[in-house]
């Protein structure tokens, strides 16, 4: 029968060479083939046949592969911590589904960052004529955070925070980015700015460039 095994390559085989590893699976493939021949023999047969519907041994069972072949697989059962902003840019369209009970209620949020899933979005968010002029905005960047995303459903939920402009554009795609990434870029207040030399020009005196480390 044939015998499919899957190996995961680290540093270690590399050090131990192909040699090693070949040695390795031929040994496994002789134990599989070898297990297979005698159950064979004990039921009174000359050869193994298999079928679809056969529920004989399987030679590909993962119980009988070293441990260092197998793929280890995980669950995620807590997130400790929002690392994402729950911000995106992206932009709006009208459901496809014109006759449901949804499209009256939501739009569709598109992500430009293809990791960031699609959200629905009240249509009370959108602009006053976006249902009646949808192509009007669809080179419209606009920002959308998520609210939530319930375990039944293939989209998330959100609002529309604002609207950035025309893609393509460096002034809304900067303020996207720095969004997303929830950096706040809004104007410093009076109390910052007046920590700052007010004499001006300012310049750094000699005595002070003697003690610093010049980057320039």
């Amino acid at each position: 029968p044939d015998v499919i095994i899957e190996a995961q390559f680290d540093d270690n085989d590399a050090e131990l060479g192909q040699d090693h590893l070949q040695d390795t699976l031929t040994d496994d493939i002789k134990k599989l083939s070898l297990d297979t021949g005698e159950k064979g023999k004990a039921a009174g047969v000359t050869g193994v046949h298999r079928t679809k519907q056969d529920d004989g041994p399987k030679v590909n069972d993962p119980r009988l592969l070293p441990d260092e072949f197998l793929q280890r697989t995980a669950k995620v059962v807590y997130i400790l911590e929002k690392k994402h902003s729950r911000a995106a840019t992206g932009f709006i369209k009208l459901l496809a589904d014109r006759n449901s009970e949804l499209f009256k209620r939501c739009a569709m949020f598109s992500p430009v960052d293809h990791r960031v899933p699609r959200v629905y979005v009240p249509l009370a968010d959108c602009p006053a004529d976006f249902v009646t002029k949808p192509e009007t905005y669809s080179q419209m960047l606009f920002i959308c955070r998520i609210m939530d995303w319930k375990e039944d459903s293939n989209f998330a939920s959100g609002q529309l925070c604002k609207s950035l402009g025309q893609a393509g554009e460096i002034e809304p795609e900067s303020e996207g980015i720095l969004t997303e990434y929830g950096v706040d870029f809004s104007d410093f207040s009076p109390e910052v700015l007046d920590c700052l030399p007010q004499n001006l020009p300012w310049v750094i005196s000699p005595e002070e460039l003697a003690r610093r480390r010049d980057l320039r």
